[in-house]
């Protein structure tokens, strides 16, 4: 492994399974909801790569997760609901999730609060509860560690935005870290190529969709943040193959494009592995990271998958019609991550 990796291997986050029923392997679409255990049970072990300044000392490690969709929740409820990955990597005290509206905040409690588990579990469970980002600015506290993972859509002004909340909540002398969920979908190129994180990005200017995500980047790396360029996000029912199977509508691309996937799931886990990592002293700061779960598809491919779930399958959905040209996609290396 490359020394500068922080997915290191000693993590062992467990992404999905390939099985021998899928022809493209790694995508298991399964109804269950039950989450899996992040980490393995040794104790952590991070080498190389280099030191990041810091707090040493196990003190108090407060997260606040900025943007709690479905990737914000499915991260704080994996950190208030696994001890294990709370004592063993991460000493929390309290998670914060940060939303725009109070519209969610009802349901984002109810997923991230498991009231199924035993009182002492729950005894253990680090505090947790949800602001508007305006109540939690009037607080004028800084955290340890923050995650931004709010959409583009949400503002006008992308990078402004992410600069408001490094300088409004994050503590950078407290030996944390700020992780920003990017996309690779800044990538340059659609011509099948193999793009790693030093692949060109694409010209934000005659791009103005993608570039305000290249901005945000740029914001965050130099103020010393962590950049995490995620694959196409999906759960069952959410992602490309829902729109593409349910919508009844030619898909506009050929059916042998390439597609690079992610399950929301894992791409909180790697955010958890980016938090983990700094408070170990491992240099992620300043450094940009592609996050993709190694097995690249085809969008013909995801629909088949999707199609031998329940949900979608036994004549429900069927393979939609797609366009005869197009771009071939990209190819992710996720190698160094």
């Amino acid at each position: 492994p490359l020394s500068s990796s922080f997915l290191n291997p000693s993590l062992s986050i467990r992404f999905a399974s390939p099985t021998k029923s899928s022809k493209f392997e790694g995508h298991c679409f399964k109804s269950s909801t039950k989450h899996r255990p992040l980490f393995s049970s040794p104790p952590l072990e991070i080498s190389g790569g280099g030191q990041d300044e810091g707090n040493d000392e196990e003190s108090e490690c407060d997260l606040v997760v900025v943007g709690c969709g479905v990737l914000g929740t499915s991260l704080c409820r994996q950190l208030v609901q696994n001890i294990q990955t709370r004592q063993q990597f991460l000493n929390i005290q309290s998670v914060v999730g940060v939303t725009g509206t109070t519209n969610n905040h009802a349901s984002i409690l109810e997923s991230v609060q498991n009231t199924d588990q035993s009182s002492s579990s729950v005894a253990q469970q680090p505090s947790f509860c949800v602001k508007t980002y305006d109540e939690i600015i009037l607080e004028k506290r800084k955290y340890k560690n923050v995650v931004f993972c709010a959409p583009p859509s949400k503002f006008d002004n992308y990078a402004e935005a992410l600069e408001n909340v490094m300088n409004d909540l994050w503590d950078q002398n407290a030996g944390g870290a700020f992780v920003f969920t990017s996309s690779g979908g800044v990538y340059e190129g659609n011509d099948g190529e193999t793009v790693n994180e030093n692949f060109p990005t694409i010209d934000p200017e005659k791009n103005p969709r993608q570039g305000r995500i290249v901005y945000a980047e740029r914001t965050c790396i130099a103020k010393k943040g962590t950049v995490l360029r995620l694959a196409g996000l999906y759960t069952l029912d959410r992602g490309a193959h829902n729109y593409w199977l349910t919508s009844g509508k030619t898909v506009q691309g050929r059916p042998s494009a390439f597609v690079n996937l992610l399950s929301y799931d894992d791409a909180a886990s790697a955010c958890i592995a980016a938090l983990v990592a700094a408070g170990r002293g491992v240099a992620v700061r300043g450094k940009t990271y592609l996050i993709s779960d190694g097995n690249p598809t085809t969008r013909e491919g995801i629909c088949q998958s999707a199609l031998k779930s329940k949900q979608y399958g036994n004549g429900k959905y069927t393979m939609p019609i797609f366009e005869n040209d197009g771009p071939l996609g990209k190819i992710y290396d996720g190698s160094f991550s």
